[in-house]
């Protein structure tokens, strides 16, 4: 997998991008990632990437000139013409785990472009955009810190960056849940124990357990992915109880709320 980053600020993704799990997985060759300032190539004094917008109103717009060519620099240098390039903006489609899931299949190579300023000229995005992406209703100065999260949830899904799939197929969202709450040592802290079944160490207990916690958690934190869950993959009648035990306890904290 490779991720090229299209950004005024190069500086400030590499220090996040560089570091942990991911800058140890791109030392081992399991991925690479590269950032590409945007900048002026004309010959203007102010070697500027950006001018007011036609039509008036506040800030500035990142012109399409600059984006162009230092997206056609990537093509080039990677010589790779078909990468998929993605604009990272608060009117693209939401950002999930499954759309994660689905980039990463789907794609070897992907470009993710980093706005500014007001935003980008619309003909950079016509000619040269595959898709928008968005993490949520909500609006930031740049497109540097959705293009990190956007990277990293990627990344960390490619065969070599984690340890084994386990550390993010048991994670919240993979299979349209939450994840179970994690306890560590030691067994008391603050009055507040551990669970006992954790620490009996039978581990279909502990299975049953993780699997209801995960169903009930998902009911009371987040009723519309729990409205999304089918439960005719259940298939077992052991299934079937752990999901039933789930409900039974959520209804029971519901209503001694």
């Amino acid at each position: 997998m490779r991720i090229d980053i299209m950004t005024l600020f190069p500086d400030s993704v590499d220090a996040m991008l560089n570091v942990s799990i991911l800058g140890r997985a791109q030392a081992r060759g399991a991925i690479t990632i590269k950032t590409h300032q945007i900048r002026s190539y004309t010959t203007n004094r102010q070697m500027q990437v950006d001018n007011y917008p036609y039509g008036g109103g506040r800030g500035a717009i990142l012109q399409a000139d600059p984006l162009y060519r230092c997206w056609k620099h990537i093509l080039w240098d990677t010589n790779d013409f078909e990468a998929y390039t993605i604009f990272m903006s608060p009117c693209g489609r939401t950002f999930t785990q499954a759309v994660a899931r689905e980039l990463k299949e789907r794609h070897d190579h992907l470009i993710l472009v980093c706005g500014h300023y007001e935003g980008v000229d619309q003909r950079f995005l016509d000619e040269c955009v595959d898709e928008e992406l968005s993490l949520g209703d909500f609006v930031l100065t740049g497109g540097e810190i959705p293009a990190m999260a956007v990277c990293d949830a990627i990344c960390r899904m490619v065969p070599g960056v984690l340890p084994e799939e386990a550390c993010f197929t048991e994670e919240s969202h993979w299979n349209g849940l939450l994840e179970y709450p994690q306890y560590s040592r030691p067994a008391v802290w603050h009055d507040r124990e551990v669970p006992p079944v954790l620490l009996a160490g039978d581990h279909a207990k502990v299975d049953a357990w993780r699997k209801k916690e995960s169903y009930k958690r998902t009911m009371l934190r987040r009723p519309d992915l729990f409205a999304g869950f089918d439960e005719r993959s259940l298939t077992t009648r052991a299934e079937r109880k752990i999901l039933q035990q789930a409900k039974d306890e959520a209804d029971a904290e519901r209503g001694g709320e």
